[in-house]
């Protein structure tokens, strides 16, 4: 029996070639399925067709974060090789990470551009707190970007099982993108044309907001209970415009779960700037965001939650089955569904 609060009841079985590993090109040229709350009406259309679904007096809200290359191959000084993910800056100088092979406090790890991390904190969750140096200099976080620009490569999601290609480049980035500190996507963002976007935002009020997504938004909620599933923080940042709009009596539009959850963490503390950690699922609903664009996220996810929190659990695997029957591709260069 489904219930909302369990996690089992979030399992979905995908084919493994729903999972779109590339973009389709040109990017506004992805499906899209619609769904509409009043009628629980699904249907079918191209994400270049968005405007004939939007509400005519919906505001929208974008996350104009930037993905940074945030994955670095390096070795130990023992020659063994290693690599790291940034997660997100913890103050100036120190960077919590995840690096896969074994690692204690105090060791170093090298990389091109003489570029080191010191490992200064093991932590239960399996990330690590580092601190860079460079030619043996202290790097706050904002000089250690133009380093990673130079020898990071793109953090591509761990289900595509790929390495980065050049074309990720400007394919994994949004056409809107100018804050850099985001080490995923915001992927529902990614299906923007540079004229499909000013499109839109001349035909509706519009305002932005930063979230730079962290390494947490791919971790499974492996609780039996998805209320005990502690759920990760982010850094953001809500735009004057932004708290003008969200503050008017307009209806708001959230493009993409990350603007979901930054809209809902203001609307629930009136924060502007510092840690997000908002969980919404069917027991915590949306209080101000009233429709959503995002992608088709995986099983027993906090994104999936997310999306049953706006339609409740049984319509939102109605959705996911109907969108795998006809054959919609899935995840981060995926197509995208629209909650309106």
């Amino acid at each position: 029996m489904l219930n909302p609060l369990h996690t089992a009841s979030y399992h979905y079985h995908l084919p493994a070639e729903l999972i779109a590993t590339h973009p389709v090109e040109p990017r506004d040229r992805a499906r899209l399925l619609i769904y509409e709350k009043q009628t629980q009406r699904i249907s079918h259309a191209h994400f270049y067709d968005i405007e004939s679904w939007v509400p005519a007096d919906m505001a929208l809200i974008f996350n104009d974060t930037k993905v940074i290359k945030a994955r670095l191959f390096g070795t130990k000084k023992s020659g063994g090789r290693i690599e790291l993910l940034i997660n997100r800056p913890v103050d100036a100088y120190t960077i919590n990470v995840y690096i896969k092979g074994r690692v204690r406090e105090g060791m170093a790890l090298c990389f091109e551009h003489q570029l080191v991390a010191t490992v200064t904190a093991l932590h239960e969750d399996g990330s690590r707190n580092v601190t860079f140096t460079c030619n043996l200099q202290p790097l706050r976080f904002e000089a250690l970007l133009p380093i990673l620009e130079t020898i990071g490569h793109i953090p591509l999601p761990p289900y595509l099982h790929r390495d980065d290609e050049a074309v990720d480049e400007t394919d994994y980035q949004s056409v809107f993108a100018c804050h850099e500190g985001a080490v995923a996507a915001p992927t529902a963002s990614l299906h923007f044309s540079n004229a499909l976007f000013q499109k839109v935002c001349q035909r509706h009020p519009h305002a932005f907001v930063t979230l730079h997504v962290g390494a947490g938004t791919f971790k499974p909620v492996e609780h039996k209970i998805i209320t005990e599933h502690p759920m990760h923080s982010e850094y953001f940042n809500i735009s004057a415009e932004a708290q003008r709009l969200l503050q008017s009596n307009a209806d708001i539009m959230c493009i993409g779960t990350t603007s979901t959850r930054t809209v809902e963490y203001y609307a629930r503390t009136r924060q502007t700037q510092g840690e997000a950690n908002l969980f919404l699922h069917p027991d915590n609903p949306p209080i101000r965001t009233k429709a959503l664009l995002t992608n088709f996220h995986l099983p027993k996810s906090t994104l999936l939650m997310l999306v049953a929190s706006f339609i409740g659990l049984k319509e939102t695997l109605r959705v996911y089955d109907e969108a795998i029957n006809r054959k919609y591709r899935f995840f981060s260069y995926g197509d995208a569904m629209l909650i309106v």
